[in-house]
């Protein structure tokens, strides 16, 4: 009996110590960041130029000469959703679509290697100079796979070997014909610079990233968080565009705003630091698109900012099903935008589309599942909440989620530790599955 009750106890005490555990992360805030904004006072904005260009993001460039088996390289394929063995085709497939498109420029907001590797770096400017042989000129920023990256490595067997990963200065070498050489204006304390493609239009193309904070043996930094240099450097940009009737759209790697209720609590370091007010920022200054990547969905949000707005245009990763590319097409100050999910035309013939769809669904699992059981939830309760984290997760990739396609989900199934689990991250299935507006795959968004 005393044994008996000495083991309640212990369970007791570890369900507290769980549900303590919920209320602090619940708690804890970001953005703490104390960054001063110099907002706009200028009325409307600049109407913008008739032009049309795509966007592609996420392209995570990968050469098996890294490595293509083994347990190494098989741990590291189910700890994310790139497909990465056919990172190369993908690109191609996708540069194949865009030079007949019509389009006159392409942006890329960034993670355009696995994780900085020189020889992925080397693939991926030779791809993208079939566009500017062609006279479709590239934009690129980076993002926080693509410079000093702790996890670039060479894959052997049941072990890695770390690998140079470039240098910020390496990489704007790389790229200096995707954006560096063309640009109007630089900041001295990032990667970020201004490029006029057309006449009346600015690219603020921007430079989150915390690749000069990487250590050795440490994680790499996801997040992103501007500088009060750069913020400065930003407002006197936008204050000369606004005097010489320049039309201003973001091209940066991090979200500006939130793209569905509640990924600021989950996944904050998907959104740029300060992202509220660094959105308020840019509005004010009448810049109304921001082509951003790094979640790899397919998601348009509108932000509102004291009368001003902002669209953040996400563009999911080509390397994760769907493969999506987003043509857009600007007429009499409307975004026309438009999306090609390479997924459904590539290698025809085959189970690739669904074998790709399934594979994003499985690596989401696998994720949820190791989160579940931190928090001591059975087996059986895991495997039936990280699938319905699955579908909802794809279903965010996809865009455009539709809850008619939601499954049912019966509490009565899980055990009573696992309905309180649940509860406390129901938000997130909940949340992407209530598609905010307006229609993410395609839209037509007045300027």
């Amino acid at each position: 009996m005393k044994k008996h009750c000495l083991t309640r106890t212990k369970e007791l005490a570890i369900t507290l110590t769980l549900i303590l555990s919920f209320i602090i992360l619940g708690a804890c805030t970001k953005d703490k960041t104390g960054l001063r904004y110099t907002y706009g006072d200028i009325g409307t904005g600049h109407p913008y130029p008739d032009v049309p260009f795509a966007v592609i993001s996420d392209t995570h460039i990968y050469d098996t000469s890294l490595g293509s088996t083994g347990a190494a390289f098989e741990k590291t394929m189910n700890a994310d959703r790139k497909l990465l063995l056919d990172s190369i085709d993908l690109l191609d497939f996708g540069i194949d679509a865009i030079l007949n498109s019509g389009s006159r420029f392409v942006l890329i907001p960034g993670d355009l290697t696995k994780d900085g590797e020189m020889v992925n770096h080397r693939i991926m400017t030779e791809k993208l100079k079939r566009l500017s042989d062609a006279g479709i000129t590239v934009y690129v920023v980076p993002g926080n796979h693509d410079i000093n990256s702790t996890d670039a490595v060479r894959h052997v067997g049941d072990h890695t070997e770390p690998v140079h990963s470039a240098s910020a200065q390496e990489f704007v070498q790389f790229y200096s014909d995707f954006g560096y050489n063309a640009a109007l204006m630089r900041d001295d304390d990032s990667l970020s610079y201004v490029a006029e493609p057309v006449p009346g239009l600015w690219i603020l193309a921007l430079d989150a990233c915390r690749y000069r904070e990487n250590e050795p043996g440490k994680y790499t930094i996801v997040s992103g968080q501007f500088s009060q240099s750069t913020v400065d450097w930003m407002a006197g940009v936008l204050q000369r565009a606004h005097n010489e009737n320049k039309a201003v759209m973001a091209l940066m790697h991090h979200g500006v705003v939130e793209h569905w209720k509640g990924q600021s609590k989950l996944h904050p370091d998907y959104l740029v630091s300060d992202f509220a007010n660094f959105g308020k920022f840019l509005a004010s200054w009448n810049v109304r698109l921001a082509f951003t990547g790094h979640y790899h969905a397919q998601d348009i949000t509108r932000g509102e900012f004291d009368g001003k707005f902002l669209y953040d245009i996400e563009t999911g990763s080509l390397v994760t099903a769907p493969c999506p590319i987003r043509f857009i097409t600007i007429i009499n100050n409307v975004a026309h935008v438009r999306t090609d999910t390479i997924i459904d035309r590539f290698r025809p013939g085959t189970d690739f589309a669904a074998e790709g769809r399934a594979f994003v669904k499985k690596t989401v699992m696998l994720e949820a599942a190791s989160t579940l059981k931190k928090y001591k939830v059975s087996e059986k309760d895991t495997e039936y909440i990280a699938n319905a984290v699955g579908d909802a997760f794809t279903a965010h990739y996809d865009g455009d989620e539709n809850p008619a396609f939601r499954l049912a989900f019966d509490t009565k199934k899980l055990g009573l530790w696992g309905r309180f689990v649940y509860s406390q991250f129901r938000y997130v299935i909940d949340g992407l599955w209530a598609d905010l507006l307006p229609a993410d795959n395609n839209a037509d968004i007045p300027l």
